[in-house]
């Protein structure tokens, strides 16, 4: 019996067929898809930590067309304060120790390997309140351009939270 290949051919060997491979993430789940891909290569981020007992540390890691890559360090008792990422919306993901979150809905812990999506002008606060350090890689889409502070105890909007398999 003929197979379906044998009949029609092998769809890989005419490349006009294949959707192209797209060069950069262009949906919510590509931009996790990105962090956990970036989360995973530890020996491409972890020579780049730095500790700062004065402020926070962070470094952009990366910047593409319409988004970028920071990689954030928290010494124990550093938060960022009650903020929201202005038309960005974002991936927060844990890459070592742990963090708290203040929002809305709560007080949530997140350690190494969970995950934070957001949208524009979710309000929240990060906190390492444990006792070691903490690094975490955040994802903007569209880049950061602005992060209003926010004072008022109550914050606004939801997030959806997932964890790395």
């Amino acid at each position: 019996m003929n197979s379906d290949v044998q009949i029609a051919g092998d769809p890989l060997a005419i490349p006009h067929l294949l959707p192209p491979v797209p060069a950069h993430p262009a949906t919510v789940a590509g931009f996790v898809g990105l962090a956990r891909s970036i989360a995973a290569d530890r020996d491409a981020w972890a020579p780049l930590v730095r500790y700062d007992t004065t402020s926070r540390w962070y470094h952009r890691l990366h910047t593409g067309p319409g988004y970028e890559v920071w990689l954030l360090s928290w010494v124990p008792g550093q938060g960022s304060g009650r903020h929201d990422h202005g038309p960005s919306s974002g991936v927060l993901t844990v890459l070592e120790g742990e963090l708290t979150e203040h929002a809305g809905t709560g007080r949530r812990t997140l350690t190494a390997g969970a995950q934070r999506v957001f949208a524009p002008g979710y309000v929240h606060e990060v906190v390492n309140d444990a006792l070691t350090p903490a690094v975490s890689l955040h994802i903007y889409f569209p880049g950061l351009t602005e992060m209003p502070m926010h004072g008022a105890p109550h914050c606004t909007a939801s997030a959806l939270e997932t964890t790395a398999p």
